[in-house]
């Protein structure tokens, strides 16, 4: 009998510990967090710090890829306003995306004259999602429709890096709802240069 107690009063300690070890630390805001810019440099996300932000993932080759002139759009419109457009090519989707990153920012800006902050291809779902999207689907107003189902999910983000709402695919970046949304938070945005 001594010896099965033995063995698991040696387990003891190494189950409080593993009980009581912290968590991975997620961050409270966007604005708290990095990302690689398509053309290969990290970015401080924490320079958008006091813009509200759109938050897209985008495809070249997908049946939603002319939201890339509303976007913008968007972007043209409010930009002096305090709104940035961040685009995430992901390739997760039918393989929409199968292009490089120099592909990608070359079709963007031949088709739809893209000015508007690209960053590298990545993943937004499944168990390789990149950090920007754990953190925008684990957010209460980014998880309401779960996991990402296809190109074009747009996440509002207000100035401060919360999330402020999540519209589908199929919601024109130009829909009333979006603009009525950014125009709320742009309220209380402050630019920054």
């Amino acid at each position: 009998m001594q010896r099965l107690l033995v063995p698991a009063l040696l387990l003891i300690p190494l189950w409080s510990a593993a009980k009581d070890a912290p968590k991975e630390m997620q961050p409270e805001s966007l604005y708290e967090m990095k990302a690689t810019s398509i053309d290969g440099k990290p970015v401080a996300l924490s320079q958008y710090k006091g813009k509200v932000a759109l938050v897209v993932n985008t495809a070249s080759k997908c049946g939603f890829t002319p939201q890339y002139k509303g976007l913008q759009a968007l972007y043209d419109k409010y930009a002096k306003d305090g709104l940035v457009v961040l685009g995430f090519p992901s390739n997760d989707f039918m393989h929409q995306e199968p292009g490089t990153n120099q592909e990608i920012v070359k079709f963007c800006q031949i088709h739809y004259g893209v000015t508007f902050p690209l960053f590298e291809k990545n993943h937004v779902k499944g168990g390789e999602t990149q950090p920007v999207f754990k953190y925008l689907k684990a957010s209460p107003a980014g998880s309401k429709d779960g996991e990402i189902g296809w190109n074009f999910t747009k996440f509002l983000v207000d100035q401060d890096g919360k999330v402020a709402a999540r519209f589908s695919t199929r919601t024109d970046p130009q829909d009333a709802k979006v603009t009525a949304k950014i125009e709320e938070l742009l309220k209380g945005a402050k630019p920054k240069s």
